[in-house]
């Protein structure tokens, strides 16, 4: 029982990992993720579609791995966050597709929310911000929009789950109900300083405690499949929200540490240790792990388009062919060219958290084309990642001159990375485990079953890959920061504030 399975159910893939008991990846098997539109600022995933994939994957990894049930010490799950799913607990049917953390519907209902004064109360509890982001306006939309969801409730019928609950149910063929306290955090249901459900939080926003699944820590016992599904039962032992499982897959456990992650999205997370750092620059407080009880606070910077701005070059304009093309175009660009995306497509995250802004690009001329347009959804990426650290520096001033870890798919642009360390300024390590999301789910659930050594000795295994130093002098990185800065402020439809 050597082996460890990390599922990795993201936003746009579902992938299986297969770990050897050192923790290399053994083998992989991935599926593409169906995105659905119904309007605009709207965005959906198809449940059943992620429940197949997420069985399909784990059997082709167990199979290229050469590994059966019996090999598996554990299975470790990690998640796209705050994206909602509401199903029959008696069928285990949704019964509305899964509404995604990108969905802005409920945009109206918190500002009738903030409206009404809740939105301290919120803060104080939960460390969040009244956005349609998190996942109690999209709990309550969906009972009030799918007929007869309210009476269902009403007699018990209904569960919610973000996926990683959704797939713990069907993992176990509906006999555990439970999360962890890392996806709990992000409901906006959960008061993080007393580690549990809170009633009048659940009263502000319409959702009945009974929906709500049991929150344990990421390494817990969260039950075992069914075995009919890979040729055995597997123990189930660690769950994660992606960034949280990245913060651990990158070794992030000492207070000061920080990592940010470039998928379709990109998330930052600073430990600050076991004390709650309320932020005054809107970004997030929220749990970085909770392991024997005990949580660890991080603060946390949202932007909810990176990768994602080169899906757009790739199937809006249709100027690549794939990802990976981004960069030799971005090369071909005019250095004497500044062209600004702001890629609101969904709104801005933080510090903003301005949910009506759209996307826009800034400073085009006659000589502008496809390089110059790629160059800047790379840079776009830089200039939000600085806006982040400059609140957490803010907010937090022992993170100065913190090194930031990164990882995710965005990571492997050289071009990206560089400026990132450009503008900020600053260091950026990139690791040799790209798949520190997967890893920190594996190393969840290796640890709770005895294979994996405790976080200390999981640190020391981490090594870096290559480190980019800032190489742009502070008259360029000042000059193109203002315009990053006078770019936003023109889609801004909110005050700063």
């Amino acid at each position: 029982m050597a082996h460890l399975i990390a599922i990795d159910q993201g936003t746009t893939s579902t992938r299986a990992i297969v770990f050897d008991a050192g923790l290399a990846p053994v083998a992989t098997a991935q599926q593409e993720l169906k995105q659905i539109y119904p309007a605009p600022g709207w965005v959906e995933h198809d449940p059943e579609e992620i429940w197949t994939a997420t069985v399909a994957t784990v059997r082709q990894a167990m199979a290229k791995a050469k590994v059966a049930a019996k090999d598996v010490a554990a299975i470790g799950i990690t998640n796209q966050r705050e994206t909602t799913i509401v199903w029959d607990r008696a069928t285990g049917k949704p019964i509305h597709n899964a509404i995604v953390w990108q969905d802005r519907r409920t945009a109206d209902a918190c500002a009738a929310l903030r409206a009404a004064g809740h939105e301290r109360t919120v803060a104080d509890k939960t460390g969040l911000v009244l956005d349609p982001y998190f996942s109690a306006t999209k709990i309550s939309w969906t009972l009030d929009n799918v007929a007869g969801a309210r009476a269902a409730v009403e007699q018990g019928r209904l569960a919610f789950g973000t996926v990683d609950s959704f797939l713990l149910w069907r993992l176990t063929g509906g006999k555990v109900h439970a999360t962890d306290a890392t996806n709990a955090a992000r409901t906006m249901l959960f008061d993080i300083v007393r580690g549990e459900w809170d009633a009048e939080l659940c009263r502000i926003f319409g959702v009945p405690a009974s929906l709500l699944p049991q929150v344990r820590d990421c390494a817990s016992q969260f039950g075992a499949t069914l075995p009919d599904l890979f040729g055995g039962a597997i123990r189930i032992l660690g769950i994660a929200g992606d960034q949280q499982a990245a913060t651990v897959g990158q070794g992030c456990f000492t207070p000061g540490m920080m990592k940010s992650t470039y998928g379709t999205g990109c998330f930052a997370l600073l430990n600050t240790g076991a004390g709650v750092v309320h932020s005054k620059n809107r970004l997030l407080t929220t749990i970085a792990y909770q392991l024997d009880g005990k949580r660890t606070y991080a603060l946390e910077g949202a932007i909810f388009v990176a990768g994602a701005a080169v899906q757009w070059l790739r199937d809006g304009l249709r100027i690549i062919e794939k990802a990976s093309d981004v960069n030799a175009l971005s090369q071909k660009a005019d250095p004497a060219e500044q062209v600004y995306l702001v890629p609101a497509f969904v709104g801005l995250g933080a510090p903003y958290w301005d949910a009506d802004a759209r996307g826009a690009l800034f400073g085009l001329t006659r000589n502008c084309g496809p390089s110059e347009i790629a160059r800047a959804a790379l840079e776009a990426v830089g200039y939000q990642t600085r806006g982040l650290l400059e609140a957490m520096h803010a907010d937090w001033p022992a993170a100065v001159n913190t090194v930031l870890r990164v990882d995710g798919g965005m990571t492997v642009s050289d071009i990206a990375m560089q400026f990132l360390a450009d503008i900020l300024g600053a260091a950026v390590d990139r690791p040799v485990v790209m798949e520190t999301t997967a890893l920190g789910a594996a190393y969840l659930a290796g640890l709770k079953a005895g294979v994996c050594p405790d976080p200390a000795g999981f640190s020391k295994t981490w090594r870096l890959e290559r480190r980019f130093e800032p190489a742009m002098d502070e008259a360029a990185r000042a000059r193109k920061w203002a315009g990053w800065q006078d770019a936003v402020r023109r889609v801004r439809t909110v005050p700063h504030g």
